[in-house]
């Protein structure tokens, strides 16, 4: 991220804080207070609070310490992919409204201050909370365990009447009918071919932005961050409905999963020890595949692992590749195909380095990340030796264009550009690719 978009960032950030108030009990200082809905949350101080209302192109962040309020905009100021530290946050707005997620597990409570003991287990730290009592949806996100941002919410306490009661969501969304992740009908677990240029946004975008772009843009394709510890941005909108409208619009998608990152975090991190690196990508691969049947996603869609770029190869290319292997044996074991998001400086290098160690356990679709504005998946793009039988065929995708605004149709957003090359139906089955001489 560019140093003025950070600035502009944090100003906008700092222009949305509201003002709050203190009450009886409040911790001097170190506790402030805000009224939502009848409910009075008592924050720690250096929590931000973003009124959603007030601007909807606010973005939900999960990297600094915030409480939203009302339901989620346009989010337009998103930017990122993926965070080291995760922060706790609690999102509130109306349950009516509030959108099925099917990314997260969803809990309908009758009161703030009886949540269950013991949370459900969430592979992308975020858990809702349906308050039916009080008509708000409560939707916490963590970094390591969320107990504190569960403490703010427990004692919450209620100042006023609270509104009529809404019906609560399901506790787990019933998905919709799997789709293929190509677009258009076809049968169970199969995908469409797709030649040409795609993006990805850190959220969702609207179904306007979606349709306009769809008819205005060069794009066919999109990335769609499904889950993960160290996503950046909440997924107010990603729902299976949403991902049916987009497949039945004809867009090709590629779910995304950013699991743990190859850097020194307890959260976040990647372990430096291979064998439980292994066992992270195997955990990943199970949380991947979760989440994409929750959004109807098909058995045989290619499920991607964002794995970010890394400089200290000597420490981090044997976890690498033992979590990616990992994580693709587990797809495959689960009936999907495994797709691998890496630099070409790093990622890329370990895993053609170890590629005839483990063939059957290389990644499906190679998704190389090298920053050239180059719109082709060459050998040279892609960051392989000329000539290669490495991920040959329609096995690759580049991203060729970092993080930059673009605009069509008069809707602009925050993305990155690659080019893909990808017929999953080409790919042999699952787990039988053949090996290299």
């Amino acid at each position: 991220m560019a140093p003025i978009r950070m600035l502009l960032s944090g100003l906008l950030g700092a222009a949305l804080l509201l003002p709050v108030q203190s009450y009886a009990g409040a911790d001097d200082g170190r506790t402030r207070t805000v009224d939502y809905r009848g409910l009075r949350v008592a924050l720690p101080a250096d929590w931000r609070v973003v009124d959603l209302d007030r601007n909807p192109d606010a973005c939900l962040r999960l990297d600094l310490p915030t409480l939203y309020l009302g339901h989620a905009g346009t989010q337009t100021e998103c930017t990122g992919r993926a965070v080291a530290d995760r922060a706790d946050t609690l999102h509130l707005e109306p349950l009516d409204g509030a959108p099925e997620r099917a990314d997260i597990p969803t809990v309908a409570v009758d009161s703030w201050n009886v949540l269950r003991e013991v949370p459900p287990r969430s592979d992308s730290n975020e858990l809702r909370y349906a308050l039916r009592r009080s008509a708000v949806m409560a939707t916490v996100s963590y970094g390591a365990a969320p107990d504190a941002v569960r403490t703010v919410l427990a004692q919450a306490r209620a100042v006023a009447p609270p509104p009529a009661p809404a019906p609560a969501p399901a506790p787990t969304p019933a998905p919709t009918p799997p789709v293929p992740a190509a677009g258009g009908a076809g049968p169970r677990g199969t995908q469409e071919p797709f030649k040409g240029e795609g993006f990805d946004t850190c959220t969702a975008p609207t179904q306007k932005a979606m349709d306009t772009w769809r008819a205005d843009s060069p794009f066919g394709a999109i990335g769609v961050y499904i889950g993960g510890r160290a996503r950046a941005c909440a997924q107010p909108r990603l729902t299976a409905r949403w991902v049916e409208r987009q497949a039945a619009a004809g867009w090709h998608l590629m779910p995304i999963w950013v699991g743990p990152q190859p850097w020194h975090n307890a959260a976040t991190g990647l372990s430096t020890d291979p064998s439980e690196a292994n066992g992270q990508g195997r955990e990943a691969a199970e949380g991947a595949v979760e989440a994409a049947r929750s959004l109807g996603l098909a058995g045989g869609t290619v499920l991607y692992n964002d794995l970010e770029n890394y400089t200290d190869r000597a420490t981090w290319d044997a976890p690498v590749v033992a979590y990616l292997t990992a994580w693709t044996d587990r797809l495959h074991e689960l009936g999907f195909r495994a797709g691998a998001y890496v630099a070409v400086s790093s990622g890329v290098k370990a895993l053609s380095a170890h590629y005839h160690q483990a063939p059957r356990a290389m990644p499906d679709v190679l998704w190389a990340a090298r920053w050239n504005l180059s719109a082709s998946v060459s050998d040279t793009d892609m960051g392989l030796k000329k000539g290669t039988a490495k991920w040959a065929g329609p096995r690759r995708a580049h991203q060729f264009r970092g993080d930059h605004d673009a605009t069509y149709g008069g809707i602009t957003l925050t993305i990155d550009r690659s080019w893909l090359d990808v017929n999953p139906a080409a790919l042999g089955p699952i787990g039988g690719l053949p090996r290299l001489s």
